[in-house]
């Protein structure tokens, strides 16, 4: 009887094992299929003179000129919204975990409203900032873009903080109340310094998003051809000059941006290579 349950485990085990496989296979199918898709139409169309000017006239038309009004608008817009909401998600996902350790309760109600906020789509965050900066009398500006799509990354950048602090382990966190820290001095000098890798990983996710979107920013950065100077000027991004090139009927607009996409995924690819290998000499250099 044993035997047969033991063998019940591990065909269980072995079943469940191929799934994964298989589902990891998948993802990097999808993954390798749209990579190739891009580079292979992307490459071809791809110069120095489309990363190193802006668009010049006519050039959605089939024009000369490039997208760098579009890729200093993306780093602008994407690293100042991850900064923003960097502000605001660590001391929030600190709270929730050192600051209210024992009431669960209000820890799982916190945690499905931003479960809430993550699921909606980008699209609703950009018009609701949108008809706010109507009312207000606001235009379209590189700050009003940022804050809103800082806004939008938040709840992703504060939920994966939380699930890598809620790791830590209790004892931990008894241990340094029992030596007489303080709640803050907990958060800062012992949960951060745990969980800086994680913490970085949320980081880059969340970049990632604000470096892609194109929803939020569509009604709120606007479109220029050139490269803001403040940040009440209106912005020009990556995801939305690929969107307006793609809409064009002329083929060499089109080709244009795959160029452009291929650009973007250069970018967050060379931000998270380099980010994870400034992670590992963290790691080496760290003394737990």
């Amino acid at each position: 009887m044993w035997g047969i349950k033991l063998i019940g485990k591990k065909t269980e085990e072995l079943i469940f094992k191929q799934l994964m496989r298989l589902a990891n296979a998948i993802i990097l199918f999808v993954i390798g299929l749209i990579v190739f898709t891009i580079m292979r139409k992307g490459l071809p169309a791809l110069s120095w003179e489309i990363i190193s000017q802006v668009p010049k006239g006519g050039y959605y038309f089939g024009g000369e000129g490039g997208v760098l009004n579009a890729i200093v608008g993306s780093i602008y817009l994407a690293f100042g919204a991850t900064f923003l909401a960097f502000v605001i998600s660590l001391p929030s996902a600190l709270f929730i975990n050192v600051h209210l350790q024992k009431h669960k309760k209000l820890q799982d109600i916190i945690r499905l409203f931003i479960d809430v906020m993550w699921g909606i789509p980008s699209v609703v965050y950009g018009a609701f900032a949108f008809g706010i900066m109507i009312y207000m009398g606001i235009r379209a500006s590189l700050m009003a873009g940022i804050v809103t799509v800082a806004i939008f990354i938040m709840p992703i950048m504060i939920r994966g903080m939380d699930e890598v602090l809620k790791m830590v382990p209790k004892t931990l966190f008894e241990s340094g109340l029992s030596l007489g820290s303080t709640k803050y001095e907990l958060s800062y000098r012992i949960f951060f310094k745990q969980c800086i890798p994680g913490i970085a990983t949320a980081i880059l996710l969340s970049f990632g998003r604000a470096f892609g979107d194109v929803a939020a920013v569509l009604f709120t950065a606007g479109f220029t051809d050139n490269i803001p100077t403040s940040l009440t000027q209106p912005a020009a991004t990556l995801p939305l000059a690929i969107f307006f090139q793609l809409s064009s009927p002329i083929p060499e607009v089109q080709n244009r941006a795959y160029a452009a996409a291929a650009i973007l995924t250069f970018i967050i690819l060379a931000i998270s290579v380099f980010g994870r290998m400034a992670l590992r000499k963290y790691k080496k250099n760290s003394i737990n």
